[in-house]
C-alpha cells in the first residue's frame, strides 16, 4: 500500500505504510526551516520532513529496518534536530524475550541511532549508544538537541546487578559520535519504574533536564534532574506535593519540556493530569494518560488521551483533537504555537495549535 500523505484545512494524515503496518507511536521536532516526523510501523522506522511548518509533509522515507521495532508503550523512535543534522533514536533488536513482561520486546535490544545530513533523504547505517549490550532492551528510552551540536539520549538500563537504573550518553557533534553511558540515577530501593519512559529536554544555552517515574518505598512519583554539561547531575528532586501509592507500573512517563527561563513538567498520578515546575505545587489541567508538553516562549500546550478520545489543553483551555486516538506529541514551532501528532485507525494524524 502506497502511504497517504494528505494536507486538509485543519490536519495531516500520514501512513498507514502497509496492510499490516499501520503508522504507530509519532514523534517530532522542529527548527526555523524544517519539521521533522519519526514513527514506526510493521519493522521499520520512518521520517518525513515538513518544509512549510507543518502544512504538508513529503513522503515518508525509511530510515531503518530490524527483526524486532518494540512500538508499544512509548517505545517508539525519538528525533532530533542537531545542526545540519537529523538525528533518530530506537531501541531494536532481533530475539523476542519470549520470558518477559511485554511480549515483543527484543532480549537483544540496543539504543541505536541513525542519522541524516541531506534533510532525511539517506541515513547512517545504525550504531548502539549503549555500551553493554542488551541493556537497552527494555525499549524506554527519550532524545533531546540544543538545535546546535549537542545532543542528549536518556534510556532505562539493565545492565549489572538487578533492577532498572536510568543512563545517558551525550554527543557533542551532532550525534556522529557518543560518550561513555553515564548513571543519572539508581533507586535506593533498587529499581525505579521499569517500564515508565523517560523524558529529557534541552535548552539552547544546553540547560538540561531529564525526568523519570521513580520507585521509592512504594511510591510511584515523577522526579527530575538538572544538568549544564550532561555529565553531572544536580541531585534528584521529587515533582508535586502529592504521591501515587502503588504496586505496578503505569507504563506511563509523562511531557518535560525547556525554554530560557522555565521548566515544565506534565504527569499522570493515578487519574489525574498535572502541571508541575520544579519545587512548586502541581495544578491539574484533565484526567487521562499519556500526556505530552511542549513550551514556546511562555506558552504551555498539552496533549493526551482520556478514554479514546485526544484532548488538548492551551490558554487554559481544552479541546478535543480526535474522537479517536493514542499516543499524542507535541513540538513547538518558532513561528509560534505547536503541532500536535496521534495515531488513528493506522495513520499518523497531525494538526496545528494556533
Amino acid at each position: 500500500m502506497i502511504p497517504i500523505v494528505l494536507a486538509a484545512a485543519l490536519a495531516i494524515h500520514v501512513g498507514p505504510m502497509g496492510p499490516d503496518a499501520p503508522a504507530r507511536e509519532p514523534q517530532m521536532a522542529a527548527n526555523p526551516s524544517m519539521v521533522g516526523l519519526t514513527f514506526g510501523a510493521g519493522k521499520a522506522i520512518y521520517f518525513s520532513a515538513s518544509h512549510d511548518g507543518g502544512h504538508s509533509f513529503a513522503a515518508p522515507v525509511k530510515v531503518a529496518e530490524a527483526g524486532i521495532v518494540p512500538l508499544t508503550r512509548h517505545r517508539g523512535p525519538r528525533i532530533a534536530l542537531a545542526g545540519n543534522a537529523i538525528v533518530i533514536t530506537a531501541v531494536v533488536g532481533t530475539k523476542a524475550d519470549e520470558g518477559g513482561h511485554v511480549h515483543g520486546l527484543p532480549s537483544d535490544g540496543d539504543l541505536r541511532v541513525w542519522r541524516s545530513d541531506d534533510s532525511g533523504k539517506t541515513w547512517s547505517q545504525g550504531k548502539a549508544i549503549n555500551d553493554v549490550p542488551a541493556s537497552a532492551a527494555e525499549g524506554l528510552h527519550a532524545l533531546a538537541s540544543d538545535g546546535h551540536g549537542t545532543l542528549l539520549a536518556v534510556w532505562l538500563d539493565k545492565r549489572g546487578a538487578k533492577g532498572t537504573k536510568l543512563y545517558a550518553a551525550r554527543s557533542t557533534d551532532d550525534g556522529v559520535t557518543w560518550s561513555r553511558n553515564i548513571a543519572v540515577y539508581q533507586s535506593p530501593d533498587g529499581s525505579i519504574c521499569e517500564c515508565c519512559h523517560p523524558s529529557v529536554a534541552m535548552g539552547a544555552t544546553g540547560k538540561t533536564a531529564v525526568m523519570w517515574r521513580n520507585a521509592v518505598g512504594g511510591w510511584r512519583d515523577m522526579y527530575l534532574v538538572t544538568s549544564r554539561d550532561g555529565f553531572t547531575f544536580s541531585p534528584p528532586q521529587k515533582l508535586g506535593e502529592g504521591t501515587w501509592k502503588l504496586n505496578a507500573c503505569p507504563m506511563d512517563g509523562g511531557g518535560l519540556a525547556v525554554s530560557s527561563s522555565r521548566i515544565l513538567t506534565a504527569w499522570r498520578r493515578e487519574g489525574n493530569l498535572f502541571l508541575a515546575e520544579p519545587g512548586s505545587p502541581e495544578r491539574q489541567i484533565g484526567t487521562g494518560r499519556d500526556i505530552a508538553l511542549a513550551l514556546n516562549g511562555n506558552r504551555a500546550f498539552a496533549a493526551w488521551v482520556d478514554g479514546s478520545k485526544v484532548e488538548a489543553w492551551f490558554d487554559g483551555k481544552q479541546e478535543q483533537l480526535s474522537e479517536t486516538g493514542a499516543f499524542p506529541s507535541l513540538c513547538s514551532l518558532p513561528g509560534g504555537g505547536a503541532l500536535a501528532a496521534w495515531e488513528e485507525n493506522g495513520t499518523i494524524q497531525i494538526r496545528h495549535l494556533p
